[in-house]
């Protein structure tokens, strides 16, 4: 069964400040194991289920190649492409939650039988909608941050 770590944090454990807006904002380290072999792609989503106006869309990685096993810390693996996150980038929103309450950022790891016929720059809809009937397997990790 496919899964999705972190070499930064645990899953429903605090994520470091390092990768929010209280650090350098990069994206954290994570590390992908027991991938299914008819594997593809990758898809990435990580989404804010918290966030006052609804989830928000912190990162939409898409088309990330079959072999990868890793994405490094602020890195993106050649050939992925991005979507757009709620606030119409194409990178990592680091998160950044009013203050007083504890967020759950969820990155969650597609595997999928095919490479998506998208190009960057697509919304979460768009994405989701493509992956519809392709999807292998799925993983997610939580990660928790309060201000």
């Amino acid at each position: 069964m496919l899964t999705l770590k972190s070499p930064a944090f645990k899953n429903q454990a605090n994520l470091p400040a390092k990768y929010s807006c209280q650090g350098e904002g990069v994206s954290p380290p994570l590390v992908f194991e027991n991938v299914p072999p008819k594997t593809k792609s990758f898809v990435l989503t990580v989404e804010d289920p918290d966030a006052p106006s609804g989830t928000f869309d912190h990162w939409l990685l898409f088309n990330i190649p079959a072999e990868v096993r890793e994405i490094k810390e602020g890195g993106i693996p050649a050939g992925s492409l991005a979507g757009k996150n709620t606030i119409g980038k194409l990178d990592y929103v680091s998160p950044c939650p009013p203050p007083g309450k504890t967020h759950r950022y969820i990155f969650t790891l597609y595997a999928l039988d095919m490479l998506l016929p998208l190009d960057k720059g697509v919304n979460k809809q768009e994405l989701k909608k493509a992956m519809t009937g392709h999807v292998i397997s799925q993983a997610s990790l939580t990660g928790l941050f309060k201000r």
